[in-house]
Order: structure tokens, then C-alpha cells, then sequence
């Protein structure tokens, strides 16, 4: 894996990059849609292709559990099995760590998880973790980490990056995929000098690239940003920053600000299936009565498929008759949203104009 910053804003730490993995090359910053069960909620890969999406995120903990590993890699990899040929990525299972409790019990050793599908239980040490990413066959890999709760006590937070670091060290010497990318993940919750000790210690492993976790838990925007301002120093400029689980467009734009360069979030389908567009202008929610006879389009400024063929009138329709086309051209058209904002984020940094897109972002959506 090569990074390379090609323009960084002379106001911000924003920076526009290229990332080249061993099959792709994608352009920071950079959104990820969610695939965790190796499927994009109700969209195809033709759909995705369509948005300009370069790469999708996937889940190794729920994938080992249905349909299994061994599987995967029997019938040629993720890729193949799902029918994408762009990149992958995929988290470790850290985060379900954090997600299920009460179904997990966790030791310096690894993690028992009970499974939510039909009560198996397994044991996933760092080292299972990671061979299961190397099995499943995504281009970026995650190390195994601990993800605790906000708000959580100081020694707890400090427990669990003790724990992510030697896990961290563990997974770097199982993993031989010299074709996959590992990414090692900084905890510490809002923790100041517990993030900058967890971040400084991986950062000594060298790994590829380097994660930041635990947050979008409940912390809020303030604390979250405060915690990428003193973490992003910690980090270096060589190698790509990834912001995981965070994805509402100010988020994103208040990230890039500090130095980001990926983002991964249910937010664009989740929302589009619940009936909720993301517009230039703000959010949409078709099923508002206003919209009952609007022969308009869901954004004007928009020229996805949706946008292009379909009224808020018909959509509305779609999502009162329960139609699951409706949640499909939403969610398509939420995609196609988030990836033309990354698009414009990136021109705005290598024009030297980032801090004026993002004002100028923040105005319209609150007219």
C-alpha cells in the first residue's frame, strides 16, 4: 500500500490524498457504504458503480458467523462472492465487542462471544480475527481492538487500550497477507493522554494505517472533535487516517477539517430506507404530507438515477405502499449524495478553497 497527500488547505488540516492498494486506487477523502453481511442494504453493485463508490465496508465478526469463512474463501474470496470488483475493507469485530453486550465476555486472551443468530458461542483471539480477514479476502484489514461505552471511568478506558495494544501487536505478527493492508486502532474514549499513549504506541508498531474508534458512542460532535484534534497530531502524515463509524456530512466535513481521509457510516442507507434523503438544501422526509403532490425531484441539484426519473410524489408513494423500491432509490440516491460531497470536498482542498466550501455547505443546509 502506497498513501500519497496530494494538496493539504494552507487554513485546516485538510488534506486530498491518493490511496494505492494492491488492486485499487481511491481518491481521500474518501466514504466507505456499510456492507457489513457483504451486501449494501437493498442496493446492487451496479447500483454503487453508479454512484462513483471506489469502497465498501464489511463486518469479519458477522461474516464468520453466517455464512462463515470458510465459505467465503472456498467460493473465491469476498469480492467474487458478492459481485464487487472495487475495494473492501473490513472491521475485526472490535466494535461488537462494545455493541453486544451481554452476549460477550471479555479476557486479556480474546473475546466469547454468543452468537445472535442461533446462540453458538465462539472464541475470537486477535490472532482468529485476523486470519478470518485474511480468509474473507478484503483489501484493508482491521487489528482486533476494545471498544468501551461512553461514558465509561478512566481506568476502564485505560484497560481496554491496554488490551488494544497487545492485541494490536498480535495481530501484526499473524498477519502475512502481503496483498492485504492492516490498520491498527487507536482507543482511549475521550481520554486525552490515553489516546495520545495509545496512538504513539501504535503508531511505534508501524502499522499501514491507522484507525481512530470509540467514538460516534454517545460522546457527542464537541468531544469527538476534541479528541481528533489532539489524536490527528499523534498520527503520521505518511499513512491514511480512518474515522470509523462517523458519517452525518457536517461530521464528515468538521473531520476532514482536523485530517481525515476515510469515513464509513450506515447513515446514507439506514436513513434512505427510513424515508430520509439527504438533499444540497437538507434533509427530506418523503413521507411529509407536503410532498404528496410534489412533481418535483428529490434535490434539484441532484443528477443521480433517482433524481433524474422519480417525483417525491412517487416516492412518497412507494414508501406508503410499503414498495421496496422505495427504500432502494432513496438509499441509491443517499450514496450517490455522500460520494459527490467527497467529491467536491476533495476539488474545494486542491483549490485551496476547503474552509469557504464548508461555510458556504453549512449556510445552504440551514435555510
Amino acid at each position: 500500500m502506497i498513501f500519497r497527500t496530494l494538496a493539504v488547505d494552507k487554513q485546516t488540516k485538510a488534506r486530498c490524498g491518493e490511496l494505492k492498494l494492491a488492486q485499487h486506487c481511491i481518491p481521500t477523502p474518501v466514504f466507505m457504504p456499510v456492507g457489513t453481511q457483504g451486501t449494501v442494504k437493498t442496493l446492487t453493485p451496479w447500483h454503487l458503480k453508479g454512484t462513483d463508490t471506489k469502497i465498501i465496508l464489511s463486518n469479519a465478526y458477522h461474516l464468520c458467523l453466517r455464512p462463515g469463512e470458510k465459505i467465503i474463501k472456498q467460493l473465491g474470496g469476498l469480492h467474487k462472492f458478492m459481485g464487487w470488483d472495487g475495494a473492501i475493507i473490513s472491521d475485526s469485530g472490535g466494535y461488537q465487542v462494545f455493541s453486544l453486550t451481554g452476549l460477550t465476555k471479555v479476557s486479556d486472551n480474546g473475546v466469547e462471544f454468543q452468537s445472535p443468530v442461533d446462540g453458538t458461542r465462539f472464541f475470537f483471539t486477535p490472532e482468529r480475527m485476523t486470519q478470518i480477514q485474511n480468509d474473507i479476502g478484503a483489501d484493508i484489514i482491521m487489528a482486533f481492538d476494545e471498544c468501551v461505552p461512553y461514558p465509561c471511568e478512566q481506568d476502564r478506558a485505560s484497560v481496554a487500550v491496554k488490551r488494544t495494544l497487545e492485541w494490536a501487536e498480535r495481530c501484526l505478527n499473524t498477519h502475512k497477507n502481503t496483498q492485504q493492508t492492516l490498520f491498527g486502532i487507536v482507543q482511549g474514549s475521550v481520554f486525552k493522554e490515553i489516546r495520545i499513549e495509545c496512538a504513539r504506541n501504535l503508531v511505534k508498531m508501524n502499522f499501514e494505517g491507522y484507525s481512530i474508534g470509540g467514538l460516534s458512542v454517545g460522546e457527542g460532535s464537541f468531544l469527538m472533535n476534541e479528541v481528533l484534534d489532539y489524536t490527528v497530531d499523534y498520527l503520521p502524515d505518511d499513512k491514511p487516517r480512518y474515522l470509523m463509524g462517523v458519517g452525518f456530512p457536517v461530521d464528515v466535513l468538521d473531520a476532514v477539517e482536523r485530517g481525515i481521509d476515510m469515513f464509513d457510516c450506515v447513515v446514507p442507507t439506514r436513513n434512505g430506507r427510513n424515508g430520509c434523503a439527504f438533499t444540497s438544501t437538507g434533509r427530506v422526509k418523503i413521507l411529509n404530507s407536503q410532498y404528496k403532490e410534489d412533481a418535483g425531484p428529490l434535490d434539484r441539484a441532484c443528477s443521480c438515477y433517482t433524481c433524474q426519473n422519480f417525483s417525491r410524489a412517487y416516492l412518497r408513494h412507494l414508501f406508503l405502499a410499503h414498495e421496496i423500491l422505495g427504500l432502494t432509490l432513496i438509499s441509491l440516491h443517499n450514496i450517490f449524495y455522500f460520494q459527490n460531497l467527497m467529491r467536491q470536498i476533495r476539488e474545494s482542498i486542491v483549490k485551496g478553497e476547503f474552509k469557504d466550501f464548508k461555510a458556504d455547505f453549512l449556510l445552504k443546509q440551514s435555510e
